[in-house]
């Protein structure tokens, strides 16, 4: 939503200005469809040229969570405590061997049935039940715990970012491609020197449209939709963040509400949990 708040902002305020202050959008129309072909054409060869096949899907799944925004909403974030107080506490109550069935085969559980938007997160999913499976296997130490567990998330955040990067760097590239098609446009009009001066005004004005089109793109369009979707890859890595509170707490053999308090203050303010809204959840879940 506030993409397209955006762009119609920039849009609207630019052209606007321009066409208030007595500019004539007929040469920049014109011009914009051959300088938009070369400027556009360049700046996705070359991002194609620079990126993975797979750095490419993701940038183009990126504008979308652009669109749509954060994957966690505040609702995910209190499942995600319920979900870990119940394994917490099966955990405490019966032993590591109560979780077998559910830590093997998640999707058949019903406890992370009780979850879906967590269960179909394959990397939460992943790391919630290869953290157990650490546990299984008496790797209990909670220093060691959270380093392997960071580094887990760091390598999952790392690719995550590709995306932004590759499309970030495509920005920092684009006012030079528009450099380069302006000119292209400047060659043109010096192979036309014996036209009358409106002709070769117009021309040069053509040429200048290439500039205007790859700043404009670059910092007006590209380079915003590179950092809010960094901004949503940071947000949406706090969710794994408190997976590993709340698993490293319950290895340092707290009880399962006081892990869950610890992942909970550690939640994003804007989408955190009230705690007696925890708590009062907690006693309403089926018991172990």
């Amino acid at each position: 939503m506030t993409l397209i708040l955006g762009l119609v902002m920039v849009f609207g305020l630019v052209f606007g200005g321009f066409m208030l202050s007595g500019g004539n959008m007929d040469i920049v129309l014109y011009a914009l469809p051959y300088e938009g072909m070369m400027i556009g054409g360049a700046a996705l060869g070359a991002f194609v040229i620079a990126n993975s096949m797979t750095v490419i899907k993701s940038a183009m799944k990126g504008i979308g969570k652009v669109m749509k925004g954060p994957k966690w909403k505040a609702s995910d974030y209190e499942a995600l405590l319920n979900l870990m107080f119940e394994l917490s506490r099966l955990y405490k109550q019966k032993g590591i061997l109560a979780l077998d069935e559910h830590i093997e085969t998640p999707k058949d559980s019903a406890i992370f049935q009780r979850y879906p938007t967590i269960l179909k997160d394959h990397f939460a999913t992943e790391l919630i039940t290869d953290s157990f499976r650490m546990l299984a296997m008496q790797f209990d130490d909670k220093y060691q715990t959270e380093d392997v567990i960071n580094r887990k998330i760091k390598k999952h955040h790392h690719e995550a970012l590709g995306a932004a990067g590759a499309i970030q760097t495509m920005a920092d590239g684009l006012p030079a491609i528009g450099i380069v098609a302006a000119v292209l446009g400047v060659i043109k009009t010096m192979s036309s020197i014996d036209q009358p001066p409106e002709v070769l005004g117009k021309m040069i004005g053509g040429a200048l449209v290439g500039t205007f089109l790859g700043v404009f793109l670059a910092y007006c369009m590209v380079q915003p939709i590179s950092g809010r979707l960094k901004q949503i890859e940071d947000e949406d890595g706090a969710f794994y963040m408190i997976i590993r509170d709340i698993f490293v707490a319950m290895v340092a053999n707290h009880p399962p509400n006081i892990c869950v308090e610890i992942g909970r203050g550690n939640i994003p303010t804007s989408k955190q949990p009230d705690f007696y809204r925890v708590e009062a959840a907690q006693k309403e879940l089926p018991a172990a």
